[in-house]
């Protein structure tokens, strides 16, 4: 056997072993570093949601769940928009100063508390000991509502009661107005809830 022949196969050998140590290198280290990528169950319990509105009517409401939570999203009539006027010296903080880096982000402190007015995004959980509230967007009179009602949300558990900005009214058991998630507009056909920065 020559030399030639000798170390031609040392080489096969050493390519061999070396692609084979690779691999094994490599498959070791697939699940190691997977874990430090989140769960399905992580990402799903903090991802943005996408909301499809193109559908919503005025005076309509839709649910979609972001984190665990339910998250309304209404359409507000132009008499829904009116009746948050009426209501503004009724309720316990109409500028929303109240917790304002949990409640409610910057560009939803006004009086509509949305990025536009027509849309009234929050989380439809009561502030007092976390029920659901019901809609209640027929004006006037009803059973456990004053006579003046403008439209808003009424939680059946102890009765405090919100306006069609998510507003809570003085003198109920809730002590903060309805949380409104980060979020922002895609389009004016989607909304997206759990993010508003572009990047």
């Amino acid at each position: 056997m020559s030399d030639s022949t000798v170390d031609q196969g040392r080489r096969t050998w050493v390519a061999i072993t070396a692609g084979a140590g690779a691999v094994g290198g490599v498959a070791a280290a697939v699940p190691f570093v997977s874990t430090f990528a989140p769960s399905e169950r992580a990402k799903a319990a903090g991802a943005a949601v996408e909301a499809d509105i193109s559908g919503l009517k005025p005076g309509e409401k839709m649910t979609v769940e972001w984190r665990g939570k339910p998250v309304w999203i209404v359409r507000r009539t132009p008499e829904m928009l009116e009746g948050l006027k009426k209501t503004e010296p009724l309720v316990a903080d109409p500028a929303s100063e109240r917790k304002p880096s949990e409640l409610t982000p910057e560009y939803a402190r006004n009086a509509h508390r949305s990025i536009k007015p027509e849309y009234l995004v929050a989380v439809g959980i009561c502030t007092h000991l976390g029920c659901s509230p019901s809609d209640k967007f027929a004006t006037g009179a009803q059973p456990s509502l004053p006579g003046d009602w403008q439209g808003g949300f009424l939680c059946p558990c102890h009765g405090s009661t919100f306006d069609m900005a998510g507003r809570v009214f003085k003198n109920v058991p809730a002590p903060d107005n309805l949380e409104v998630p980060p979020h922002m507009y895609l389009s004016d056909a989607k909304l997206l809830i759990g993010e508003d920065k572009k990047g």
